[in-house]
This record gives structure tokens, sequence and C-alpha cells, in this order.
């Protein structure tokens, strides 16, 4: 007879069928070998290394963000918050990933650029069309701006698609319309192609929350983790300006804009403007 302080738990996964290569290792399943062979420095330039996978890394973080934003819009539609709070902690979370990667980078001098910049040819930051995609998933529109990559049939179409949808920011406004706050329909159904604007209603609204939390309390919770976001993105941009403008002064981008001037324009738009304004009425 078998004692039953001896026996072990039932398997919950026994029965299950894992379909799986038990051979795979670590690189393979990793893709190391692509991952690795796809740094090509161009220049034999030392510092040109530390260029391309700082860059590289940052394209595959915001390929994270995007995958965790884009799950945390379907939450919000799906009126289940809990699950949007983590997912919105971690993007705030890689987003101090990258802010510390222009550290990274700002160990290399205006010397060390120098002699490497011209083997960018037009290549440029403003051609990432993950880091617009970004900006467009957040609220921040602007429909000239994807015609820079209409070369690129695949990053286009998924650009327009973005562009001529509700952003995270839209909506999280139209939650509070359907949690029976007084938003009117120009808010809540209008051209998603365009720049959101702010509107006293929409404030109105999130400073009632904000005087309920405990009554709204994952409304509140919602407002402060978008918050969070907007705070470690504006840091970022801050960043990559002041990286910019050590590296390189103001001298216009390799892709023709206007370096630190355009910098200095992108820092000053925000992303949820009502989440900030409301602070002074409270």
């Amino acid at each position: 007879m078998t004692d039953k302080r001896d026996a072990k738990p039932a398997d919950p996964m026994a029965g299950i069928h894992w379909d799986l290569d038990k051979s795979i290792s670590y690189s393979q399943y990793l893709q190391l070998d692509k991952v690795l062979d796809a740094q090509r420095p161009l220049s034999g330039q030392h510092d040109e290394m530390l260029f391309i996978v700082m860059h590289q890394a940052s394209e595959l973080w915001m390929m994270l963000c995007l995958h965790e934003l884009g799950a945390t819009r379907a939450q919000i539609c799906a009126n289940d918050l809990e699950p949007a709070f983590k997912m919105l902690a971690r993007v705030a979370r890689i987003q101090t990933q990258l802010n510390q990667s222009w550290d990274v980078l700002s160990t290399m001098t205006p010397a060390d650029y120098t002699k490497f910049r011209d083997s960018l040819g037009q290549s440029s930051g403003f051609q990432s069309w993950q880091y617009r995609l970004l900006e467009f998933v957040l609220g921040n529109k602007e429909p000239r701006l994807i015609e820079v990559h209409a070369r690129d049939r695949q990053a286009y179409s998924l650009l327009k698609r973005e562009l001529a949808s509700p952003s995270l920011y839209d909506e999280s406004i139209r939650l509070l319309a359907r949690r029976g706050f007084d938003i009117p329909a120009e808010c809540t159904e209008r051209d998603w192609t365009q720049p959101y604007r702010p509107h006293p209603a929409v404030e109105a609204a999130w400073l009632a929350v904000y005087r309920d939390s405990t009554g709204h309390w994952d409304l509140y919770e919602l407002a402060e983790k978008l918050v969070d976001l907007e705070y470690q993105l504006q840091q970022w941009r801050f960043a990559h300006l002041k990286t910019v403008e050590r590296i390189i002064g103001f001298k216009r981008g390799t892709g023709g804009s206007s370096g630190v001037g355009y910098l200095e324009h992108v820092l000053k738009k925000g992303f949820f403007p009502e989440l900030i304004s409301l602070r002074t009425s409270i």
C-alpha cells in the first residue's frame, strides 16, 4: 500500500503532446546565426559597429513595444484593463532600456562619428518605420510622414492601416464614454488619420476619475500608467536630442532632416494631453 505522503502530485501537463524538436539549441531557438550576422560595417572604422548594434537593438525593443501596445489596446477595447496594466508597465521599462542606449552611444566622439558618417549615405533614423508606427499607435499622427516609406510596401501598408485606426489614447477615451462619462461624439468618432486635439470634456472626465480614484480605480490606474509611459517616451526623445547635439552639433541629419531642430520640435509633442493638463486643477 502506498503512503499518501510519498505520492507525487498529479502533473497538470500530463497527457499533453508537445510537438517540439527536443534537440533545438539555444542558438537555434533565438536564430542567432541571423541576428549576429546582421552587423555589416561599411567603413572599416571601429565605432561603426557600436552605431549599428545600438540601432539594431533599439529596433528590437521597439518591436516589443509595438507587440505590447497592440495587445494593450485590444484589452482596453475589451474592457479588460488588468492585463493591460502589466503591458503598459513593461513598455515603460523597455523605454528605460532605450533611454540607456543613448548613454552607450554618447561614448562616441564627434571625430569618431565623422570617420564613418559618409558610409550611411541617405539613411537616417527618421526612416525607421517602427518608430513611426509607434508614434501612430500612441496618437502622434502625421499623414505626410508615411510617404518616406512608400517604397517599402509592407511597412507602408502597416503605417496606412495604423494611421486610419484609433490610437491607444483614442480607445482610452472611448472607454471613458462606455463607462458613462459625457464624452462628445467628435472625440469618439472622428477622422483617426488626424492628430488628436485636446477637448475640455475629456479633461473633465479624467479629472472626475482622479477626484474619485477609489470609485474609478481601474481607470485611475490606466491614466497613471499612460502618464508613466509618456514620461519615459519624453525622456527617450530628450536623450536622443542631447546625444545628437553632443555628436554632430547642429548639422543636418544624414537623411536631410534638420537634426537637432527637428528633435526639438518633436519634443514639444505630447501623447495624452488631458492627463497632464488636469493636474493644474486637482
